[in-house]
């Protein structure tokens, strides 16, 4: 039983870096940090390789079925299914929400965006030192990044599958990333409302199609979600490890980039709400209520959650 306890604590701890990876502002790899499982998914993460992989899909083989029991336990496959089980659920669950809200209250739903991103910049940035030349132009580097592409990826990216792709790389590999929300990072790139309907279309198609119907809707919706989720392997084992790669050589100017980054992605909330307001005809003077009252409630749950886990270290 203490096994099964063990797996389920686990599972659950998915579902909370889940929960956070589905909203902007909180990270997967901060809450995995919180619940003492960070170092672990890195070790288990940078494990895989394209030899061991290989030696996991060879099960298919009685030959070497033993050598692959071997190569799944090198990578910690038990715990990684487990924790991606937790996840999956609740970024499932997250983002049928959001979608939701998104439709019946767009304006307070990234005003809450906006206050988590914002308190997520203020936590992180103690944690940057910005004294050289090297350091500030990595700070700006990052800060105009985001900037500009929260104007540009809200209107002109689009939603063809090669983007589904490449945002699907850049969100899932932010997942092993303490203070760096993958959601966020989709929001930028204009690809977070869309996906989030999208994951919601494709979840009621499933059950539709368990029960008889709905089986065409399923295959329509599936591409996107494919691509997404193609482009996030790729990314969870190329972008990670040359995120990690430039930590480890040099640190500050690469934590210096990340944090403004954050600071830049406060455009993309703004953007997205001057959009809706400009297609149903309501002002900002109107909807700046609704919209801070938002930001102050997510921004108050990210101090909260800050409070609790310290200052993030990488």
């Amino acid at each position: 039983m203490a096994d099964v306890r063990d797996w389920l604590a686990l599972y659950l701890k998915g579902l909370a870096m889940g929960s956070a990876d589905a909203v902007p502002g909180v990270s997967g790899g901060t809450i995995a940090l919180i619940v003492g499982i960070y170092e672990r998914l890195i070790a288990a993460v940078t494990a895989i390789d394209r030899g061991r992989l290989a030696r996991v899909l060879a099960v298919v083989l009685p030959s070497s079925r033993v050598d692959a029991r071997e190569a799944f336990r090198e990578i910690d496959g038990a715990f990684l299914a487990v924790l991606g089980a937790g996840i999956g659920t609740a970024v499932v669950a997250v983002l049928r929400l959001v979608d939701a809200l998104l439709t019946a209250v767009p304006v307070a739903t990234y005003g809450f965006f906006f206050g988590l991103i914002g308190a997520s910049a203020v936590a992180l940035f103690g944690a940057v030192d910005l004294d050289t030349r090297g350091r500030k132009a990595a700070a700006v580097a990052g800060f105009l990044a985001a900037f500009l592409a929260s104007g540009y990826g809200a209107t002109a990216l689009g939603h063809a599958l090669p983007v589904v792709f490449v945002a699907g790389a850049v969100a899932v590999s932010a997942m092993v990333l303490p203070g760096l929300s993958g959601s966020l990072l989709l929001i930028v790139l204009g690809q977070y409302e869309f996906m989030a309907g999208t994951l919601s279309a494709f979840t009621d198609a499933l059950f539709a199609a368990a029960s008889g119907d709905g089986v065409g809707a399923a295959l329509e919706t599936a591409p996107p979600i494919v691509a997404f989720a193609a482009g996030g392997l790729v990314g969870l084992f190329t972008v990670a490890h040359a995120v990690r790669r430039a930590l480890e050589a040099n640190r500050a100017a690469t934590l210096a980039f990340l944090v403004s980054l954050v600071v830049g992605a406060l455009r993309a909330p703004l953007v997205e709400v001057s959009i809706r307001l400009a297609e149903s005809g309501e002002t900002w003077a109107s909807a700046a209520p609704r919209f801070a009252a938002a930001a102050l409630v997510g921004a108050v749950g990210i101090l909260a959650v800050d409070r609790y886990a310290g200052v993030v270290e990488y």
